[in-house]
């Protein structure tokens, strides 16, 4: 599978709204099980979200629940997050990952076997 690219970081201040883009590639995308996964300085990555191959099984982190929202378009091999009100504990760098062939666990890293680069996203208080 290629290498997921993101896009959409920047900076906000708290409470703004950013809109974080995927674009993948390889012909199994729309079976793919794809999540963004982030990861703050001196921390740990953490997963955020994923989306079914065929975007009816939704998952969210308790963080982010009711603030960002996922969502994929097959036709164009992309995966998107929304972030809403936003916070500075949201500021990380994030990562859009695909999940490999038979994974199951969304909220596990090591079940995910494509990641992108990632994209800077600081909140500002």
């Amino acid at each position: 599978q290629a290498q997921p690219v993101e896009s959409g970081g920047g900076l906000v201040q708290a409470g703004g709204s950013l809109r974080l883009s995927c674009a993948a590639s390889g012909g199994a995308f729309s079976f793919r099980t794809m999540g963004w996964f982030r990861q703050a300085p001196g921390k740990e990555r953490e997963y955020v979200t994923a989306i079914s191959g065929d975007g009816r099984l939704i998952y969210y982190a308790n963080s982010v629940k009711g603030r960002f929202t996922i969502s994929r378009d097959n036709a164009k091999n992309a995966v998107y997050l929304q972030m809403n009100s936003l916070k500075p504990e949201d500021t990380a760098v994030y990562y859009c990952a695909g999940i490999r062939p038979g994974g199951w666990r969304v909220t596990v890293a090591e079940e995910y076997d494509s990641w992108g680069q990632g994209t800077q996203v600081t909140v500002s208080a």
